[in-house]
């Protein structure tokens, strides 16, 4: 199949930066949790991998900056596209199902000899004569269509088990009857009602300034939020706290994925400003997440820590991370929007001690939910007259 221009840009780009790093095919594919053949395809450009984070995680390795790691997608999203195209374009997976008439074969034998079905202990000559006048009757076919559709379960499970053997799941992740998953190597916990510097936060909520409690404490934000109804405005801060369970086998963090289950228009509610004029000389290290992308991707930020003389940079984290008992991670995500009401989630991938497997982080086992601001209604309070008031009023707009 000769290959789409578009997915001869993204492999050039790949061959670029593998060039650049200078490591085999075998010593990045380790690190980025790829055989050395699937990262030799990619450079080649005979494959296209199915999500952006692989090659991300490439171009971070090999120390390409925002500039390079934007081209890089907008490079495979078109080969991307290519790729589902030539998919569509050449239907041979359909024909698969045809496996389904392997039955017929099995079944075709009975039909003319329906007889040694129903009485396969009747060995005598005479025994096919009599039970080739029982079908007139009726009475085998409910019989025959009983085989028909155990033969069929059977085909159809057997199909869908091979694949199951060959998928890059963890065996550990299926549990037999009877018995219990195997724990977690590791612990994990999640907040997800954070405020920036601990008093910089905007709400949406659905209701008039009257009928809205003054801002509280950031440690009473979940309580406040749950009271109103109410909705991160623009940004949403996600802290996931990851603790291995043992002081010497380490827990190695591979990604962090944004899934988005839902993309509706901005909430037309009123916006709610907790700024208390505050502000600190740290910044986290964090994972950014433009919600407004069509794939949306944690990208790995450095933080600043102006507390002393001298500015001094906080590194990213930088995937694979290793954690254990004695040494956990705080992973801090701020997912932003302008233009959506986005229901997301995240997945963390990791191994331990042979075992591999991918942990969904929602909140409180349902999608965090963050909305634009854009041309809303905004609010700060003013605590002299201990009332909701216009922030264009309040002479501190920003």
């Amino acid at each position: 199949m000769p290959k789409d221009a578009a997915v001869e840009e993204f492999a050039g780009l790949v061959r670029a930066l593998k060039a650049r790093d200078g490591r085999s095919y075998e010593a990045l594919g380790r690190r980025l949790s790829v055989s050395a053949s699937t990262l030799h395809r990619y450079c080649s450009g005979a494959t296209v991998p199915k999500e952006f984070a692989v090659v991300d995680r490439l171009a971070l390795l090999c120390g390409a900056d925002e500039e390079e790691r934007r081209a890089l997608e907008a490079a495979w999203t078109e080969a991307n596209r290519a790729r589902c195209r030539a998919a569509s374009a050449a239907p041979t997976p359909v024909p698969a199902v045809s496996a389904a008439p392997e039955p017929n074969p099995e079944l075709s034998a009975p039909e003319p000899g329906p007889g040694p079905a129903p009485d396969p202990t009747a060995p005598d000559p005479p025994a096919p004569e009599a039970p080739r006048a029982r079908p007139r009757r009726g009475a085998p076919a409910p019989l025959v269509a009983a085989a028909v559709a155990l033969v069929v379960l059977a085909l159809a499970a057997a199909l869908l088990g091979h694949p199951t053997r060959t998928a890059s799941a963890p065996a550990p992740a299926a549990t037999a009857p009877g018995r219990t998953a195997a724990p977690l190597p590791f612990t994990w916990s999640v907040g997800s009602q954070l405020w920036e510097g601990g008093c910089g936060h905007t709400y949406l909520v659905d209701r008039a300034p009257r009928a809205v409690a003054p801002p509280p404490v950031a440690a009473d934000s979940g309580a406040w939020a749950g009271t109103h109804g109410a909705v991160h405005g623009g940004e949403a801060l996600v802290r996931i706290t990851v603790q291995g369970r043992s002081p010497s086998d380490a827990v190695v963090l591979h990604a962090l994925h944004v899934r988005v289950v839902d993309r509706a228009a901005p909430l037309p509610w009123n916006a709610y400003r907790m700024d208390n004029g505050c502000g600190g000389a740290v910044t986290p290290r964090h994972f950014s997440v433009d919600l407004d992308r069509p794939r949306p991707l944690a990208r790995s930020v450095d933080g600043l820590d102006a507390s002393g003389a001298e500015v001094r940079k906080i590194p990213a984290v930088s995937f694979p991370y290793k954690v254990t008992s004695s040494d956990p991670e705080e992973l801090l995500v701020s997912a932003r929007t302008g233009g959506c009401d986005c229901r997301w989630y995240l997945e963390l991938e990791w191994s331990a001690g042979g075992r591999t497997g991918t942990v969904r982080i929602t909140d409180g086992g349902k999608p965090f939910r963050t909305s634009g601001t854009r041309g809303r209604p905004a609010y700060v309070h003013d605590s002299t007259e201990g009332r909701w008031i216009p922030d264009s009023d309040s002479g501190q707009t920003g």
